[in-house]
């Protein structure tokens, strides 16, 4: 019952707002070729009111649909129409009257003329700016960056500013992991059990665009200490039939197809897209490890290879249904699922204090893993006459379900190969996962006088998650025995229920609002066999505020402040370890507290004639901060597992920039500086630590002729110190080149993704007695061969807020 009770409650909220909206009238028309008689699309249409005094002002404008139809709202009274359209004469209609009695006035066909300079051709071609920047958020459209081409989410944000993803696919916001990923602003399978490396799963020309979001306001869920960064999904709604396919061939193996169509019809828009992925990924990679003991010290080396074997479908599909220009209603169903077939192979050596080898191992791991995931939404948007008043309403459900059956077989071996038969090793782990989660969301925006603004909202989400884990090890018997503490039932029960509201308002060049956002979590985690119960409660206030100083219209500042939180997840609490390494385990830590963050930002950005400037200044004090700590025991095995430091302050600068040199020369240039003082002594006085660290990115693009562009990208993460150690340089490089075919309807594209196979996770990690050096290569450099071919779709498909520019 509590779970319709939301339900119920936005029901009853939209049956209100239809009442209320009964008063309000339409003014409709359709605007045409004076000779030809034709329909004109996109030509734009203005509502003025005229007060007693004479004066117009605008009060509600729109565009014309592919049969040049319109609608306008507004309260009864006294009006003119001006209709425009490129190559024609702008068309004045005046002493228009709404009166009280008429809920909509038809003006039937507006004829315009054309203009006394005829043109004989005209070609309107909308192309977005890579970055757009709003008050509380940056939006980058990823569509023009070759290098996304062919790839996955995991390289379409490996691409941008401020973002930067390590070789195993782990997002780090402006140097932090604590950044909370949401898929068409809601949370996502893709991001659950596996972390942010399921998105490694999601084509990327699935994607339209991204949304960085550094500070968020108190529209936003509270989780991520670094920000949010949201991924938008495609989905068209023009008139008529669109569409695009593309396919791919790839070194390492990546075969791939993608479809994204769309169908409007009148009042229905259909939508559907279709990924399919195969996929054969390689690694490598290198541990060495140095233990001191009391009586000894000994080393020893470890070396990886393995591969793994992939297909991933996704298929999303959808409607949305006009019931009038102001109530729209769409559901949409998304099911992915993904089958692999890991095998890894880790040989172990040991080495006594003299340098010789005592022994070695061999030990495989053999995987099959299921992954099938669903998502169904529905969403209800009403908006009302007033521009920018409006109410959303959605409900949400998403169901996982991870299989994994593994095998592991292990041998050992004296220096010459001889068998040692008493080391040997046989053992299995068999592991599902389960997640439920229901999600309920209502906003409602009122404007407030000319310029302000009033938000609020209320967020409920219900989240039930099971991990059944099981291995088990041969005895000499040959029957398998259950391992203790590896072998119970781990439930995860999370409802958090939140409330925001925000104001905002504008005076002059002053665009400011502040917001609060309350949350309460409830959070259990059980164990079941062991009979651990662990209930967590807790109610937390966000509040946050944002202001912009406009210079003039191509420069401003904006200051911000809030306040975020990263609640420990389902893999931060389970106590249960991994096990495909014999001697590296990872495991979660049931009594892990919640870290708080107060975010503080300063950014300027200029627009230029070629191109813009965005800088900011950023700080952040975190408190219990989450952070993994390694411990390595007297035989060289070790666990890592998370633990509360005492707090992080993290100091940083950006600066990004994307200038148009010369007609056929694009840069985008992204680099970020920090500081950061991470204080650990509540475990170790060693873990108190300070790092310097700068990363760098630089693309240029280049158009060599008229259906050519050739794109070049380097990379490169400074060296940085972390509690227990330090994470070494990283740097790469991305070649990719373009071609269009069919006459423009196509587009060919070459990527070569790390160019020098450079792209490795190196670190040194040091605690008492021991020191581990790393080197691991997840991903070898790929090779990517696509083509896209469009239906009825321009290179990039222009909507109507790009060309008339968002109010």
């Amino acid at each position: 019952m509590k779970k319709l009770l939301p339900v119920i409650f936005f029901l009853t909220l939209i049956g209100l707002t239809q009442a209320l909206a009964q008063s309000k009238g339409k003014i409709a028309g359709k605007v045409v070729d004076a000779n030809s008689k034709e329909a004109l699309e996109f030509a734009t249409v203005s509502l003025y009111q005229i007060n007693v005094e004479g004066e117009r002002q605008l009060v509600d404008g729109s565009i014309t649909e592919q049969n040049g139809s319109f609608t306008l709202n507004s309260l009864h009274g006294n009006f003119e129409v001006v209709v425009e359209f490129i190559g024609y004469s702008p068309k004045t209609l005046r002493e228009i009257t709404l009166e009280a009695g008429n809920s909509t006035l038809d003006l039937g066909n507006i004829l315009l003329d054309g203009s006394a300079e005829d043109l004989d051709e005209v070609i309107v071609q909308g192309q977005k700016n890579m970055m757009e920047l709003a008050l509380d958020k940056r939006i980058f459209n990823v569509g023009k960056d070759l290098a996304n081409i062919g790839g996955t989410a995991t390289d379409v944000l490996m691409n941008l500013p401020s973002i930067a993803v390590d070789p195993e696919g782990n997002v780090r916001l402006r140097g932090s992991e604590n950044v909370r990923i949401l898929i068409d602003g809601k949370p996502s399978g893709l991001v659950s059990f596996k972390g942010s490396s399921g998105l490694q799963q999601l084509p990327s020309n699935l994607i339209e665009r991204v949304e960085v979001i550094t500070n968020p306001s108190a529209r936003y869920e509270a989780e991520g200490m670094a920000g949010v960064i949201n991924i938008v999904l495609k989905k068209e709604s023009a008139q008529g039939f669109n569409g695009s396919f593309e396919g791919i061939l790839g070194n390492p193996t990546n075969y791939g197809f993608a479809a994204n169509l769309n169908y409007r019809h009148n009042k229905i828009n259909w939508f559907i897209n279709y990924g399919l992925a195969y996929r054969k990924v390689p690694r490598v990679g290198n541990l060495r490890q140095d233990v001191a003991t009391a009586d000894t010290t000994f080393y020893s080396e470890q070396s990886t290879t393995g591969t793994v074997n992939s297909i991933n479908n996704n298929i999303r599909a959808g409607l949305d249904y006009f019931f009038n220009d102001n109530n729209i209603l769409t559901a949409s169903y998304l099911l992915r699922r993904s089958d692999a077939e890991r095998i890894t192979d880790i040989r172990y050596e040991d080495y006594s204090p003299s340098g010789v080898m005592d022994s070695y191992a061999l030990r495989r791991q053999v995987e099959d893993e299921k992954e099938p995931n669903s998502e169904y939404n529905v969403s209800y948007k009403r908006s009302f006459e007033e521009s920018g008043h409006e109410l959303v309403a959605s409900v949400t459900f998403l169901k996982y379900w991870e299989n994994s059956d593994q095998v592991y077989t292990e041998s050992a071996f004296t220096p010459e190969g001889d068998l040692l038969p008493s080391r040997s090793l046989l053992q299995t782990s068999l592991n599902d996962e389960f997640e439920d989660q229901w999600l309920f969301q209502l906003d409602y925006t009122k404007p407030l006088g000319k310029e302000g603004n009033f938000e609020t909202g209320l967020r409920s989400s219900f989240r039930d998650m099971e991990n059944d884990f099981n291995v088990s090890e041969q005895a000499e018997t040959g029957e398998f025995i259950p391992l203790p503490g590896l072998v119970d039932i781990f439930l995860y029960n999370e409802n958090i229920h939140a409330a925001y509201a925000i104001l905002g308002n504008k005076t002059n060049k002053l665009t400011y609002q502040a917001g609060l956002r309350a949350e309460y979590t409830d959070v259990k985690t059980t164990l079941v066999r062991a009979n651990d119960i662990n209930p967590r409660e807790y109610m937390d206030l966000f509040p946050s505020a944002h202001l912009t100083y406009n210079l003039s219209q191509d420069d401003a500042f904006q200051v911000s402040y809030s306040r975020r939180i990263r609640r420990p997840f389902y893999n931060d609490l389970s106590p249960f370890m991994t096990f495909s390494d014999q001697r590296n385990f990872f495991s979660g830590n049931p009594d892990l507290d919640p870290e708080y963050t107060d975010a503080y930002e300063v950014g300027h950005i200029k627009y230029l004639e070629r191109g813009s400037i965005f800088s900011s200044l950023y700080f952040r004090d975190t408190r219990d901060k989450i952070d993994r700590i390694r411990r390595v025991d007297e035989e060289g095995n070790s666990i890592t597992i998370p633990e509360n430091l005492v707090s992080e302050r993290a100091v940083g600068a950006e600066f990004t920039t994307d200038y148009q040199m010369t007609d056929w020369w694009k840069m985008d240039l992204n680099l970020n500086f920090f500081y950061a003082d991470i204080d650990g002594s509540n475990i170790m006085d060693l873990y108190r630590t300070n790092t310097y660290s700068w990363f760098a990115r630089l693309t240029s693009r280049f158009t060599i002729a008229n259906t050519v562009d050739l794109q070049i990208r380097g990379n490169y993460e400074g060296r940085q110190r972390v509690a227990q150690g330090i994470r070494r340089a990283l740097y790469y490089a991305d070649i990719s080149a373009s071609k269009d075919v069919f006459s423009g309807r196509g587009t060919l594209v070459l990527n070569v993704m790390d160019v020098g196979n450079s792209r490795r996770n190196r670190f040194i990690f040091e605690g008492p007695g021991f020191v581990t050096v790393g080197d691991v290569l997840p991903r070898r450099r790929q090779i990517n061969l696509s083509l896209n071919f469009r239906i009825n779709q321009n290179k990039t498909t222009a909507k109507k807020s790009d060309i008339l520019g968002d109010e």
